[in-house]
């Protein structure tokens, strides 16, 4: 019996490394972005029974871990306050040194509000450079402005 979405997240990884799968296959297959359907298959998105369908023919997963596919899951995958991978910690420092000026920046463009992910959308791509390949992410979100009552 499965008691969570994480135990979940657990078999597909494991189906993942042994079938030698790539996350590109199974968005091809899902008909989805890579990014979204990434972080379905890792628990932060609700599959529809169609996707979860397809997951679980992929990964030969059992009808109850297809079942926990279609559950709205808890979001938030870090397991620390502060991350400790130093690839999401990187990310982290991003924000540390940036984001006060991300928060200016939008908040001098579009007013007070702030950029939504939940209608969002992501696009990470190699970036070809002589002096080292460069990752290039794209984050797009919906501006949501706050509301006076």
């Amino acid at each position: 019996m499965i008691s969570s979405r994480e135990e979940v997240t657990a078999m597909i990884l494991a189906q993942k490394v042994a079938k030698g799968i790539k996350w590109s296959e199974v968005a091809d297959a899902i008909g989805l972005s890579n990014e979204w359907t990434t972080a379905a298959c890792l628990g932060q998105m609700t599959f529809d029974k169609r996707q979860a369908t397809i997951a679980g023919e992929l990964f030969d997963l059992t009808d109850e871990a297809v079942a926990w596919l279609q559950i709205v899951p808890y979001k938030g995958s870090l397991p620390t306050a502060v991350p400790t991978d130093p690839l999401i910690y990187r990310w982290y420092e991003v924000v540390n040194v940036y984001g006060s000026t991300i928060k200016e920046l939008i908040h001098e463009e579009f007013g007070d509000g702030i950029m939504s992910a939940i209608d969002f959308s992501m696009d990470i791509q190699r970036e070809e450079d002589p002096n080292g390949d460069r990752v290039n992410v794209v984050l797009s979100g919906k501006f949501l402005p706050y509301k006076s009552f």
